[in-house]
């Protein structure tokens, strides 16, 4: 019995000599209907496995920012990449580590004192909200909608849930940015493996222009949050708002999501300020608005040439998608899928060359040595 090369043989020699069949309308038909098909059962397969591509797109953001930090010794010391990678790892460690073991016990009596306080605070501020027609009206509207007994039970355990899937999710994330930052060639050649070879190119340079506008806007992003929790932390103890530095490190980590620092550490804040009087409720209030205006009009004007240039808009209409369509992770997520998304808009669609893409960002990063095989 011939093997398949055999008949692949026979088949080629007489093709040579038989007429090619006509390309007849149910031919054209059935291939179109294949096509839709494949892509409708492709795009079903993707929206099943959308968690995973998540969880690989935070693993890509960890990959950028080791081998950022990475190729930046590499430049500067001229070792081994291995080397620079567990310098990088080992680096990043210590600084978690220290600023653990140094503002640990500081950070863990502010926020023992912020759950201390808030009951009292607010307790404060119902009784003075209750001395004014409108706001024992506001209070009793807001009454009507407290929670019971048994939905509290229920979001407690559902929050209990929620961040046990988190820390697992974060523990993964570590792990795979990890691994993809420790051989970025392979799985770079590999990515771009998967494209025919006439599109190769410019499918590189679109990965390129990707890398370095997410690395740009990791780098403002870091600076952003670093002014908001220190500016907020530092204009609450000067107001003397209790456990300052407590919600000032709440607001710069809740930072990474555009806009919800201030709106994380606002509610605490005003509860605890109205609680100690009037006038440091203001003069709180006073501070998380200068907090936000001189984040948003003079901090990310002037970080605009380290970042990509992304229209306060577009990035809060890309939180309100993410959200709808990827809950809790997408909203994490959303501005740098966002800026992913604007990049291949500008490469795809509107035609425009990698130059123009990055003619504000940096130059790529010094790429990784070959992996050998074996």
């Amino acid at each position: 019995m011939p093997n398949f090369t055999e008949q692949s043989e026979i088949l080629k020699q007489s093709g040579a000599s038989a007429p090619s069949p006509r390309d007849s309308f149910e031919r054209r038909v059935f291939r179109a209907t294949a096509v839709v098909l494949g892509t409708v059962a492709g795009a079903y397969v993707l929206w099943l496995l959308v968690d995973l591509l998540l969880l690989l797109f935070a693993c890509a953001l960890v990959s950028l920012i080791l081998l950022t930090l990475t190729n930046s010794i590499r430049r500067r010391t001229r070792l081994p990449f291995g080397a620079c990678l567990a310098a990088t790892v080992l680096g990043l460690l210590a600084l978690i580590g220290g600023s653990v073991w140094f503002f640990g016990a500081t950070m863990q009596g502010e926020f023992a004192e912020l759950a201390a306080r808030l009951p009292a605070a607010w307790a404060s501020v119902q009784a003075r909200m209750m001395g004014s027609p409108l706001g024992a009206s506001l209070l009793e509207r807001a009454q009507s909608f407290a929670p019971t007994g048994q939905s509290v039970v229920n979001a407690a355990t559902a929050t209990l849930a929620a961040v046990g899937g988190a820390l697992s999710g974060v523990a993964i994330v570590l792990v795979g940015g990890l691994y993809l930052a420790a051989q970025p060639t392979l799985y770079t050649v590999g990515l771009l493996r998967l494209f025919p070879r006439h599109a190769q190119e410019p499918a590189a340079e679109t990965l390129d222009a990707i890398a370095v506008s997410l690395r740009n806007w990791l780098k403002g992003q870091t600076l952003g949050m670093l002014f908001v929790g220190i500016a907020t932390g530092l204009g609450l103890w000067l107001v003397g708002v209790p456990a300052a530095w407590a919600i000032g490190l709440v607001a710069g980590l809740a930072e990474f999501v555009p806009y919800a620092g201030i709106i994380f550490a606002g509610i605490p804040a005003l509860v605890l300020g109205f609680g100690q009087g009037t006038d440091v409720g203001l003069w709180t209030l006073g501070v998380l608005i200068a907090v936000q205006q001189l984040q948003g009009n003079v901090v990310m004007p002037l970080l605009q040439n380290k970042m990509v240039d992304l229209p306060p808009a577009i990035t809060i209409f890309g939180i309100i998608a993410a959200g709808i369509l990827f809950g809790v992770a997408g909203v994490l997520l959303a501005t740098p899928l966002t800026i992913v998304v604007l990049v291949l808009v500008r490469r795809l669609y509107l035609r425009e060359e990698a130059e123009e893409v990055l003619e504000s960002g940096s130059e790529p990063a010094v790429p990784p040595p070959l992996t050998p095989k074996g």
